[in-house]
Formats: C-alpha cells, structure tokens, sequence
C-alpha cells in the first residue's frame, strides 16, 4: 500500500504562538496527503548546535523519505542561503547556517541545491517568517513529488556553512576526556558531549562537572536515591547527568557549553 509522504518538523518557535500551527496550514494547502510529525519545537531561541544535536540523534528513528523541515534560523531575512538537501535516504529543508552540519558529516555525498524558485515558495515572502513562506512550502511541494532540482541551482556541500558541534579532548594523564554540555532537556538533564562507545570498556568510569562529586557512571535512576545526582547513558547514546527526581541544571547550576571531565577511576 502505498504510504503518504512524512514531513518533520524542527522549530525554535515554541507552541504559544501560532506559528507551528500557520506552518502545517501551509503544508496542508499545499499536500493534503502528507503527513506532519512535530519533532521538537522546544530548541532554544537562535540556538542552532542544539537543534543539529537533535536532529543527529533523531533521524533514523524516521522512515525512509522523510522530509525534515529545520527552522532555527538566527539570520532569517539576511543574505544567508535557504537550501534543499538530499542525504542517505531523507531529505531537508533548512537555512544554510550550518544546522545541517552532522548530516553533511554523515553523507559527504548529499546533494545540494539552493531554494530559490518562487514557484514554490508563498507569495509576498516576508523577511522573518520564511518558516511559514518558504521553507513549509518547499516540504509540501517536494511531498508532492517536485524533484530538489526543480527549487534552485546546485550548491557544493563543501561551500554550505557548517558549525563546530563538539570537541573532547583527552586528559593529561591519559585516562578520560574533557568535554562540555553540549544539551539539556524538558527534566533539566544535562548531556554531554561523550558518546557511549567512549566508556564501552566497563571500567570504572566517574563523571566531573560544577561543583559535583563525581558522580559513577549507573544504568538507571533507581540506582541511586531519591534528589541524588547521577551519571547514566541516555537514550540519545550520550553519557547524561541527571538528579533523580529534579532538576541537575537548576540544582547543580550547569549550562549549555560548561566543561565536563569523565575519568576512568581503577586504572
């Protein structure tokens, strides 16, 4: 049976106004058939390394042909690039303004092309929504079966802007890294920039961040009691801290970019 095509969509526009809702509008004028999932609409205002953490670590948890429309647009109305990105199995629509770094990482292959036919884009394209003027537009019409070619010339995905992501660097003495918080969630939990892989080797693995204890690395909440904070693997395959039953970034008082040490402990 033939599916309807999915559209995601990704904003920092928060769900107290009517914006997400004006978006889906747009999409459903344009493709009533297609299908709209919300993935977050919760990325912090302008903050767009968090909005490509996410959407890392969500894609392949989507069918094949998903259409991610990316709206975390700092530079809306300026000379920056919108662009239509065709990578592995999905494809995109977002400002190039490097919120598609991992997914340039991921498939150095992807293809490129710039969104600038006004065919399909909303008429009288105003300079600080184009969430709802071109990017939701170009999703429907790419649902209906326009090809990425149609929208624009080819870019380079060499030339497209990217954006430093994360960075850990090895301790002194060899037994850990220091990274940072690279994202915190609706709990107040705080990720980090260690992949899972990085502590595969069941050693004794201790997590340093603020003014903490370091906190043993556990496998769930309930290994530990009730407000005590914790180091566990997260779903997203990152190493997070958490209190049990609070908040970690308002009781430990941790942002977003904030160091971050794990260090193998019996060695």
């Amino acid at each position: 049976m033939l599916q309807p095509p999915v559209i995601a969509l990704m904003t920092d526009f928060g769900l107290e106004d009517a914006f997400v809702g004006v978006m889906k509008g747009v999409i459903a004028t344009i493709c009533r058939s297609a299908r709209v999932i919300d993935l977050t609409h919760a990325i912090s205002a302008q903050n767009v390394r968090q909005a490509a953490f996410h959407l890392d670590r969500s894609i392949d948890y989507f069918p094949d042909e998903t259409i991610f429309v990316c709206v975390v647009d700092p530079g809306v109305g300026t000379a920056r690039r919108a662009i239509g990105v065709q990578a592995g199995p999905h494809r995109f629509v977002a400002p190039d303004n490097g919120l598609l770094t991992p997914i340039f990482e991921r498939w150095p292959d992807a293809r490129c092309h710039e969104l600038t036919n006004a065919t399909y884009q909303l008429p009288d394209k105003s300079a600080t929504f184009h969430g709802r003027d071109l990017f939701s537009p170009a999703a429907a019409h790419l649902a209906t079966g326009i090809p990425l070619e149609a929208f624009g010339p080819a870019i380079n995905v060499a030339e497209c802007s990217k954006i430093e992501l994360w960075k850990n660097r090895h301790l002194e003495d060899g037994k850990g890294w220091q990274g940072e918080i690279i994202a915190t969630d609706h709990f107040g939990n705080l990720i980090t920039s260690f992949e899972a892989g990085m502590i595969a080797d069941g050693g004794d693995w201790h997590v340093k961040v603020g003014n903490a204890e370091p906190l043993r690395i556990v496998r769930t909440y309930g290994e530990v009691e009730q407000s005590k904070p914790l180091a566990y693997i997260g779903s997203s395959g990152m190493i997070e801290i958490a209190i049990r039953n609070g908040n970690a970034r308002a009781e430990l008082g941790v942002e977003e970019g904030d160091a971050v040490v794990v260090r193998q402990m019996n060695s």
